[in-house]
């Protein structure tokens, strides 16, 4: 079967764009202090932009998806089938909860995201925004109990993955402040906010790994192990879990060892080396994030092993 490129890019853009602003906005509330969080490396831009981003895309799925199921051109766009979608379908309901909690989360990152409890409630919209995507997966193919516990672990797999996403773009963008523009002040802030992400990733990671396995086990499954090297979605999801490895081992680099040794280079003012092997890391370990994400917009377009397809 020919690849949906189009439905696949749009897939990813919106793993990219909606985990990017739920894992920024919940990094700045454990990673960052209060008088931190409105101008710290354009926090706000990048929220706005992300959420608007994500509205932006949500409408160019909605139409491909309408087109899909119409059996029509993307263009002209189907507004009787976008309707039907919208009004008569699960997918439509999770649809409209996401473009209201992306504007709410792009309106408070315009007035600005320095009261808790705003950015709490829109660390939270954000997070609505990207738990609806499970319903786009095959975890909305299921029935019944089964059905809720493959979205339940869908959504939570999102979620872990989001703000580990999130994370690697905020330290990525402390991290590569212009040279002239590192302070003591930034420096102290860079290494607090490394610093604070080590529990916080650790979280994240065993998260990912046990919805990981509920999701492998509903959609692999324990009798088509051999599905992996057989089929097309086996070997992508053997690729993503070789990157993801390759993840957790510059995880683990950055937390006991570059992170200790940019906090002891502060102290002497020597934190130029340091400061390049972090870069270097988070730049691998987020090029690696980026190919997982482009890996499961594809096999999201896939029939998983165990529908027997």
């Amino acid at each position: 079967m020919e690849a949906d490129w189009p439905l696949i890019a749009i897939r990813f853009a919106l793993y990219l764009a909606l985990g990017g602003l739920f894992g920024l906005s919940a990094f700045s509330l454990y990673g960052l202090r209060r008088d931190e969080r409105g101008n710290a490396f354009a926090l706000r831009a990048w929220l706005i932009g992300l959420g608007i981003t994500g509205l932006i895309l949500s409408c160019v799925a909605m139409a491909l998806l309408a087109a899909a199921m119409a059996g029509t051109p993307a263009w002209p766009i189907d507004h009787d089938a976008i309707s039907m979608i919208l009004s008569g379908t699960s997918i439509g309901t999770t649809w409209k909860a996401r473009m209201v909690a992306l504007a709410y989360a792009s309106l408070v990152a315009w007035w600005g995201p320095k009261r808790p409890l705003a950015l709490v409630s829109a660390t939270v919209a954000a997070g609505i925004a990207l738990t609806t995507l499970a319903w786009t997966g095959h975890g909305a193919m299921d029935d019944a109990v089964t059905g809720w516990v493959h979205l339940v672990a869908d959504a939570t797999h999102l979620l872990a993955a989001g703000a580990w996403i999130g994370a690697l773009l905020a330290l990525g963008l402390m991290i590569a402040c212009p040279a002239h523009r590192v302070d003591a002040a930034h420096l102290r802030l860079t290494h607090r906010a490394l610093d604070g992400f080590s529990l916080a990733g650790t979280i994240f990671v065993a998260t990912i790994i046990v919805s990981g396995l509920v999701n492998a086990w509903l959609l692999v499954g324990i009798g088509n192990l051999s599905s992996l090297v057989t089929t097309l979605y086996g070997r992508l999801l053997l690729a993503k879990l070789a990157l993801f490895g390759v993840m957790l081992g510059l995880a683990s680099l950055n937390r006991f060892c570059l992170t200790p040794a940019f906090g002891q280079s502060i102290a002497t003012s020597d934190h130029q080396g340091a400061i390049r092997q972090l870069r270097r890391s988070l730049a691998v370990e987020t090029g690696c994030a980026v190919v997982i994400l482009a890996l499961v917009a594809w096999l999201g377009t896939l029939a998983p092993p165990a529908s027997g397809m």
